[in-house]
């Protein structure tokens, strides 16, 4: 027998996960899974039960948005045989289901959770030792992923995001830090920092993209030096989301790295898949190579 453990978060993608339910969990059944399905109640909620019973089931679905599909494999990460997991995307932004070229549609996604989808080896970080699965950074814009309402959120997608980061812009300061990585170091003034392993953050396509390959034990590393003008930070900034060649000003840094330590003499605030990931003087970030599997649509 088939046992099956479905996570979904009913406050995920306005709602709509209680609206495809009845389908959702069809496909299970037609897969030959016997289902037995958790709403989340809270934050945190879907680590909790994935850490109590994940262990007696052959594979875990979760629903919901990328916090979600985080809180669990934050709970796998600490488990010593993990089985396999599955994600069906309802959030706003749905960064990783892009990475796993997951369709849109509840039942098409489900039925790659459940049935076509292929397992596949994937890397997860750790920063200071807490598991993310595609992006922890810090600097520019990035309170504005916990800090902006779900209202709003739901409302505009990733462009809430957007909105929220521009708002922010008066309040942008630098920090001055030390950056070693893989026997190398350097150390400057820095806007903005992301270690990933993602083909989309925030819902758009960073420059790296094409360098992610999900298991081989690599960081994607892009960090914005301080430039010498707001005309240069509005460069470095833009290309985040164009193509490297928008990045006139030289304040834009991209390299691959496999452990990274990050120093500074104040505390520097983090986030880890778009929640809020602590604030230290020294953080450290690891990739997990082929950490967990995770089904995908190849």
């Amino acid at each position: 027998m088939n046992r099956l453990l479905f996570i979904y978060n009913p406050a995920s993608g306005t709602g709509q996960v209680k609206t495809a339910l009845a389908q959702v969990l069809d496909v299970f059944t037609k897969a030959g899974w016997v289902t037995t399905s958790y709403p989340t109640q809270c934050r945190g909620d879907a680590a909790r039960v994935t850490r109590e019973l994940g262990a007696g089931f052959a594979r875990i679905i979760c629903a919901g948005g990328d916090g979600t599909l985080s809180e669990v494999v934050s709970a796998l990460a600490e488990m010593k045989d993990p089985p396999p997991l599955g994600y069906v995307p309802f959030g706003s932004t749905n960064d990783c289901a892009a990475t796993l070229r997951l369709p849109r549609k509840p039942r098409e996604s489900a039925l790659v959770a459940a049935g076509t989808g292929v397992a596949l080896p994937m890397d997860i970080g750790r920063l200071n030792g807490r598991p993310f699965v595609y992006v922890a950074a810090f600097g520019a814009f990035t309170k504005v992923a916990y800090d902006t309402p779900q209202e709003l959120k739901n409302t505009f997608g990733h462009l809430a995001y957007i909105f929220a980061g521009i708002a922010s812009l008066p309040t942008i300061a630098p920090y001055h830090m030390a950056v070693e990585y893989d026997g190398q170091t350097l150390e400057d003034d820095f806007y903005f920092g992301m270690v990933s392993n993602s083909q989309s953050i925030g819902g758009i396509r960073p420059p790296t993209a094409k360098q992610v390959v999900l298991d081989d034990g690599l960081f994607e590393v892009l960090l914005v030096k301080k430039p010498l003008s707001l005309a240069d930070l509005t460069d470095g900034l833009q290309a985040l989301v164009t193509k490297p060649a928008a990045d006139r000003s030289g304040a834009l840094v991209q390299f691959q790295a496999r452990q990274l330590t990050f120093t500074c003499q104040q505390p520097v605030p983090w986030t880890v898949d778009g929640e809020f990931g602590g604030s230290q003087t020294v953080n450290r970030v690891a990739n997990c190579q082929k950490a967990l599997k995770i089904i995908r649509n190849v």
